[in-house]
């Protein structure tokens, strides 16, 4: 069975983006990029692959599943299909239709539409974003990749919109750590079931 992975950038807060939606915070550049690239060179967006000349195909990822506000952020850079080398989904119940033909809309139950993308044949699914759609998606989420960088930003976006509403905690350990020259710590989480 396919897993969902929540593969997101934090601060040490748990801030995934100011409460703007602005990302800018996160500095470019340091050690840590080259080396999470090499291993998941899918999670960079269609026009950053092709300026970088990225053609690696997907290694880990074939699917990727982000909230409209997410999806809104990459609009405004100026697609509607920022990875158009992934299968893309757009969760949103205020868009009137898909952004894009390349997009796949969901409108209601996601939980239900990642629990069928689980059973189909393929790598893994990638929940990009946002907080709001992670709180909803937790109970599916298998795994958590954490970029940490250390900066405390204090307020905004978190990385599990109001908090997880669950009767009990969601219980992870960790299956492997890097930290990076400049200070960003790569974390990955499975879910312990």
């Amino acid at each position: 069975m396919r897993k969902l992975t929540y593969y997101v950038a934090s601060t040490i807060d748990g801030f995934i983006a100011t409460e703007e939606g602005s990302v800018d915070f996160f500095p470019v550049g340091g050690d840590h990029g080259p080396a999470i690239t090499a291993q998941y060179p899918e999670t960079l967006p269609t026009k950053v692959r092709e300026a970088r000349g990225v053609t690696k195909k997907a290694a880990y990822f074939d699917t990727v599943l982000m909230g409209r506000k997410t999806h809104d952020f990459g609009v405004r850079t100026g697609t509607s299909s920022p990875y158009a080398h992934l299968r893309q989904f757009v969760v949103s119940t205020t868009l009137p239709e898909t952004p894009d033909p390349a997009v796949e809309l969901i409108a209601a139950d996601p939980v239900s539409k990642v629990q069928e993308l689980k059973r189909e044949k393929g790598l893994g699914i990638w929940l990009c974003g946002g907080g709001e759609l992670a709180q909803v998606l937790l109970p599916e989420i298998d795994q958590i990749f954490l970029k940490l960088y250390p900066i405390v930003l204090g307020r905004g976006k978190s990385l599990f919109g109001s908090g997880p509403r669950l009767p009990d905690p969601a219980r992870f350990r960790v299956i492997t750590s890097r930290v990076f020259e400049d200070g960003v710590a790569f974390v990955k989480y499975s879910r312990i079931r």
